[in-house]
């Protein structure tokens, strides 16, 4: 009961497979900021300080949940891979906020703990578009957060791969008919 788009598209919901492309555009966004910002700091120093070998082992954690991410929507109803998923998205949303927080407030403490070997203008300016990635990656795992619970749900309400519905989605007419059968006479429909 993962995410799995491995069924044809006409037995899916139509949001079910917007939902799925976006989830997936968003992970790939964040594939890219996240590898943005690992050249970033390599670009402030090529062999990283400890400060920066933590920062771009935040990116790498960010890469492995939007890998995670990609395999769990392809999975064929693996649950690891979106249990993995949500964990590393969780972790990584908060780490990137907090980071973002601290390029912003205190550059100029951060820029030294990377001790960096360009110019201290020029390494306030990488520094605050790698915070600018930081906020966008804090953004979109906050949304690939909510799109992963949609597809899941879209999962669980469609059935899985192999045509075994869990739970079948009905109107509300029908199922208050079926409900209202076993009722006595004046509920009767």
């Amino acid at each position: 009961m993962g995410l799995s788009m491995n069924v044809d598209q006409g037995s899916i919901t139509r949001s079910h497979y917007h939902t799925h492309k976006v989830f997936l555009f968003c992970n790939y966004i964040l594939l890219g900021a996240a590898s943005s910002c690992i050249f970033l700091t390599l670009s402030l120093r090529l062999l990283p300080s400890l400060c920066g070998f933590f920062f771009i082992l935040l990116h790498i954690l960010t890469i492995a949940g939007a890998v995670s991410g990609c395999a769990a929507a392809s999975s064929g109803g693996k649950n690891r891979w979106y249990a993995a998923h949500m964990v590393t998205t969780v972790l990584t949303a908060i780490f990137q906020g907090s980071a973002s927080v601290l390029i912003f407030t205190r550059t100029g403490d951060f820029l030294g703990n990377l001790k960096s070997y360009v110019r201290e203008e020029d390494g306030a300016l990488i520094l605050k578009l790698a915070g600018g990635l930081c906020v966008v990656i804090f953004c979109l795992e906050w949304v690939v957060l909510v799109l992963a619970f949609f597809l899941k749900y879209y999962t669980y309400v469609e059935g899985d791969v192999n045509g075994n519905n869990t739970y079948a989605m009905r109107s509300a007419k029908v199922q208050q008919e079926e409900d209202l059968k076993d009722w006595p006479w004046p509920f009767q429909v």
